[in-house]
C-alpha cells in the first residue's frame, strides 16, 4: 500500500453553513460537486462535507453520540504569527477557540479551534521540520 490520506469527510449538521465556513470563512477552494456534498482541494488531499446522519448511515454506524471523537485535524504553518492569523480567521468565520495559540512542551507553537460541528483543528508551527506537501516547504 502507498500510504496517504486521499480525502477526509466530515459529517455536518447544516451543509450550507459548513460550506460557507470552509469556503468563505477559511478560503478553502471548493470544487464542483453534487448538491448533497461539498468537496474542497487541500494541496494533495480533499476535504468532503456530507450530512452527519447520512455519513453515519453510509458507514453503518449510529449517528447518536457526542463528546471527543478521538480525532483532530492538523494544519501546519510556517510561523507563530501565522498560527495566530489562522486562528483569528477561523473565529471570524464562526469557529470557537478551544486553546489559545501558545508555546508547546515539544518546542513548537499551536492552538486549537472547533468548527461549526465541533470538529477539532490544531493550527501548529513546528520549528524543527515541515509537515506538509514538499512544494510548500520553505
Amino acid at each position: 500500500m502507498n500510504p496517504r490520506i486521499s480525502m477526509i469527510t466530515l459529517g455536518v449538521h447544516d451543509l450550507q453553513k459548513s460550506i460557507e465556513f470552509y469556503e468563505k470563512g477559511l478560503g478553502f477552494p471548493r470544487m464542483e460537486s453534487p448538491p448533497e456534498v461539498a468537496f474542497f482541494t487541500l494541496n494533495g488531499t480533499w476535504l468532503g462535507l456530507y450530512g452527519h446522519d447520512a455519513l453515519a448511515e453510509d458507514a453503518t454506524v449510529s449517528p447518536e453520540g457526542s463528546g471527543f471523537s478521538a480525532v483532530t485535524l492538523a494544519h501546519n504553518v510556517h510561523s507563530e504569527a501565522e498560527v495566530e492569523e489562522v486562528l483569528k480567521q477561523a473565529v471570524a468565520a464562526g469557529a470557537t477557540v478551544l486553546k489559545e495559540a501558545q508555546k508547546v512542551f515539544w518546542g513548537g507553537y499551536h492552538g486549537y479551534f472547533k468548527d461549526l460541528d465541533g470538529h477539532l483543528w490544531e493550527i501548529a508551527h513546528n520549528p524543527f521540520f515541515w509537515v506538509g506537501p514538499e512544494d510548500q516547504a520553505e
